[in-house]
């Protein structure tokens, strides 16, 4: 009896080690959009993705969402939470005019740092590409944004996979082993070297399946037919693509192995991302690819799996943009009360998928926003702005298009060349409204018909509140956000009025509903 109560108390001492022992990895695959992965809903062609796909038993994929349509301005969105029209990264770093990230910047090791002086193992391995690599003392910047350790290439482009320039904690040197094998020899060394108490944050920047398209090594895809001549690559691009995103999946579930090896794995949260759209060299449809505001250049594969995962295996519709890791990764380690360390003039946009996580909520914004721009502007350069429905493109030279997605996910119909619905009326408008708001400046909205504010019935609500909060004449899409009196968020979605909040205490809330306006109220919560 006595064995087996110390089994017990040991079960649970191991149970708790577990939950204070919480690690997150965030894996970037770069140019691979959800297009070419089977287990989404607009896969066409595949790529072999078997480790990847384990993720999903685990996890939350999440089906709408949204990236940069390039590499830089994506990773400096997840990087500090931001969008690129706050950062100035709209473009991919080294292109002509583009603009770096300000070393300035709140990062995420940094506020891990404020949040647990080190007391978070924090790391970069893989690619970088937010900052030039001239003058070399560069290199040294990843660090100076609050790395431990960053090893990987400093550039956006490997123009050899076999013989490249790696730089570790700012010293470059010449390394032959194959890239993405390179890049999980580092990280498993880097993990094993921290020590087993300390939590650690790893960001596992892939550069595969970005081109220089070329054959992998022979035991890391199954292409057998695959020459790796130059002119074979040129006739067999897709190939080439497919057979690098498989290289890189058995890497990928060689570190899978060793986090197993050490006791590691049930303790860690794992986010697998793309950073974009395909390249136009494999892009599968019409439209436009990576670069592009248009579906393909931003719907990017997005899970994730790990012990944080309450009822895992769900697939959620939530609109979601990449830089809502941010503050995802944040809270995954515990730090809830993040935006406290925000300065007033650099506003992070970042929503925590937490509740979606925890199986609390279905959704934590109303709307996904993405943007490219470069200097000087090109054709394609704009923003664009999406809810459950509809999206609105408004492009830099003046033109704007809008979808209803949910009918025409491929954006083949242009609803600004008819007439426009009620409902689709009632959409733009409200898409074109929020991006003011958002942008700050006005401008998108072109049409002429606006919906008279008169004409809309105002919001009923019901206050004080003591378990349930009623709002009267709201539509059914309207995306609600509770705030406590310390701004603590402590609901958001689109179904407030089936919430119980009777677990609430007494006192002052807040109430920001977004519908055809958006509009804030002052509630009382009492018995």
């Amino acid at each position: 009896m006595l064995k087996s109560k110390w089994l017990l108390v040991g079960f649970f001492f191991y149970l708790n080690s577990i939950n204070a022992q919480r690690n997150v990895i965030l894996i970037i695959a770069d140019d691979l959009g959800s297009d070419y992965c089977g287990f989404y809903e607009n896969h066409l062609d595949t790529c072999k993705l078997p480790n990847v796909r384990k993720l999903l038993a685990r996890g939350v994929r999440f089906s709408k969402a949204w990236s940069n349509p390039l590499c830089s301005p994506t990773r400096s969105g997840m990087l500090t939470g931001r969008y690129s029209f706050r950062t100035g990264v709209g473009n991919a770093v080294g292109g002509a005019g583009s603009a770096v990230l300000d070393t300035a910047e709140m990062s995420i090791p940094r506020m891990l740092n404020i949040y647990k002086p080190n007391g978070i193992a924090k790391a970069n391995i893989g690619k970088w590409h937010l900052q030039l690599p001239t003058p070399t003392s560069n290199y040294i910047f990843p660090n100076k944004m609050g790395y431990d350790r960053f090893e990987g290439n400093f550039n956006g482009l490997l123009t050899d996979y076999y013989n490249w320039t790696k730089v570790t904690n700012g010293v470059a040197n010449n390394t032959t082993t194959y890239a993405t094998t390179e890049t999980v020899n580092n990280a498993f060394t880097w993990i094993n070297s921290v020590p087993k108490s300390k939590p650690f944050f790893l960001w596992l920047a892939f550069n595969a399946p970005h081109t220089p398209y070329h054959l992998p090594p022979a035991n890391l895809h199954s292409y057998s037919s695959l020459t790796g001549t130059a002119a074979d690559i040129t006739a067999n691009p897709k190939a080439y693509f497919k057979a690098m995103a498989e290289a890189m999946d058995k890497e990928i579930g060689r570190l899978f192995d060793s986090l197993r090896l050490n006791n590691r794995y049930d303790s860690t949260d794992i986010i697998f991302i793309g950073d974009n759209g395909d390249d136009a060299l494999v892009a599968q449809s019409a439209g436009g690819a990576k670069g592009s505001v248009y579906q393909e250049g931003v719907s990017v594969p997005f899970i994730i799996s790990g012990p944080s995962v309450i009822n895992p295996n769900r697939v959620s519709d939530a609109l979601v943009n990449t830089q809502d890791l941010f503050a995802t990764i944040l809270e995954l380690f515990g730090n809830k009360n993040w935006s406290a360390k925000i300065a007033n003039n650099k506003p992070v946009d970042s929503k925590s998928l937490w509740p979606i996580l925890k199986n609390s909520a279905t959704s934590v914004r109303p709307w996904a926003f993405t943007e490219v721009f470069k200097i000087p502007t090109v054709a394609g350069d704009g923003k664009a702005m999406r809810n459950l429905n509809y999206k609105l493109i408004d492009f830099d030279n003046g033109t704007q298009k809008f979808f209803n997605l949910a009918n025409d996910p491929t954006e083949n119909i242009d609803l600004l060349k008819g007439s426009l619905s009620a409902d689709a009326q009632t959409n733009y408008n409200y898409l074109c409204n929020e991006m003011t708001a958002l942008i700050g400046k006005g401008g998108f909205c072109t049409l002429g018909t606006e919906i008279s504010l008169d004409k809309i019935k105002p919001l009923l609500l019901l206050n004080p509140f003591s378990n349930t909060i009623t709002v009267q004449n709201c539509s059914s899409d309207a995306f609600f956000e509770l705030t406590n009196a310390t701004g603590e968020c402590v609901y958001s979605g689109t179904a407030i009025a089936q919430e119980n909040f009777s677990y609430l205490s007494n006192g002052i809330y807040f109430l920001k509903v977004v519908d055809r306006t958006t509009t804030s109220y002052k509630l009382v919560k009492s018995e």
